[in-house]
């Protein structure tokens, strides 16, 4: 694990930034540890179908290219999100009071500076926590916030939600709050959602706050359109995980013999994302000693993304003793926002 301060950088009033500010590497750890590094890989590419895990969609490339399809017209989660946060975030801040932010996902803040400056307003201490995995965007992100924030620390943690909230220290503030902002939730099986609820019930004091975002139900054309949108950003953010993936484990993908496909699942309600390969064709990734093979047609399914229901998504919360005190839609009822409360 490697902390250290922003002492390196060239930004302006250099010595007030490297005081607000610290970044902490959590994958840097000893060897040991890094036994079982890709084994999720190898487990998904061997199964069938074949599968990878999302957090492989994330490096800095994957994380710029993810802010640039939270942009798109088709897109309609981050927007939507947004506004209903420029409406209600002062609703938020009141609850929730003088509380330290911990962000899971955090990517380039945007949505969430409508909550930090409703902290600013109200003069509250702004002590924030994003937790990414890509390390190159939190940075250039936590720089940029402490220059628009005078009062705000940020201590940014770069690694997987789980590492990260392990990680996390008493706050130094009267309360928490725990965001997720997003549709991230949606990526994550029933299982891994349940999962997630309950480390953050075990972290979170009783009184402090959980504040979720869910992407819900719509009809499919909506949906379908937002991943596969006209400019073929969505398709080098998926093609992208095999430029990752062949950097980590010295892997020979080819992302010219792979086509990005997006396909609502209505039964279950989500939508599934795949890479087809074009042709028969065999992957080496020599790192994990693996060879995998592919038939033409054959798909690899990189993420899924589930639509909610916002009355079985509280009673699933409420089983973790995570209270919702407030729920927020937009007119459509296209996305939510829920506040809970970690109840005894």
């Amino acid at each position: 694990m490697q902390v250290y301060n922003a002492s390196s950088g060239n930004i302006n009033n250099p010595s007030n930034i490297c005081e607000r500010l610290q970044l902490q590497h959590l994958s840097e750890l000893p060897q040991v540890e890094h036994i079982n590094v890709g084994s999720d890989l190898a487990e998904g590419l061997t199964q069938t179908p074949k599968t990878l895990p999302f957090k492989y969609l994330y490096d800095d490339r994957g994380s710029e290219l993810f802010e640039q399809i939270c942009k798109l017209q088709e897109y309609y989660p981050t927007r939507t999100e947004t506004k209903i946060l420029q409406e209600f975030a002062g609703e938020v801040v009141t609850i929730t009071g003088a509380s330290e932010l911990v962000e899971l996902g955090s990517g380039s803040s945007i949505k969430t500076r409508i909550l930090l400056d409703q902290y600013q307003k109200l003069g509250y201490l702004m002590y924030y926590l994003p937790i990414d995995v890509s390390g190159g965007i939190l940075e250039v992100t936590a720089r940029q916030l402490l220059q628009d924030y005078p009062t705000l620390e940020v201590h940014g943690l770069v690694g997987t939600y789980q590492e990260a909230l392990m990680k996390l220290q008493p706050t130094k503030l009267p309360t928490r709050t725990i965001a997720f902002l997003g549709s991230s939730l949606g990526n994550m099986t029933p299982q891994g959602a349940d999962n997630l609820f309950s480390q953050i019930a075990d972290i979170l004091q009783v009184g402090e706050y959980f504040l979720l975002g869910v992407d819900l139900q719509k009809p499919r054309e909506i949906v379908e359109a937002a991943y596969n949108d006209s400019q073929g950003v969505t398709a080098a953010f998926n093609l992208n995980i095999l430029e990752h993936i062949n950097r980590r484990f010295d892997g020979n993908f080819d992302t010219s013999q792979f086509m990005h496909c997006a396909i609502y699942n209505q039964t279950e309600q989500k939508i599934e994302m795949h890479l087809q390969s074009l042709t028969a064709q065999t992957v080496e990734l020599n790192n994990l000693n693996l060879k995998v093979n592919f038939l033409p047609g054959e798909t690899i399914r990189t993420e899924i993304s589930r639509k909610f229901d916002l009355h079985t998504i509280q009673k699933d919360l409420r089983e973790y003793k995570l209270i919702p005190q407030k729920v927020w839609h937009d007119e459509h009822q296209w996305f939510g926002l829920i506040l809970c409360r970690l109840c005894s």
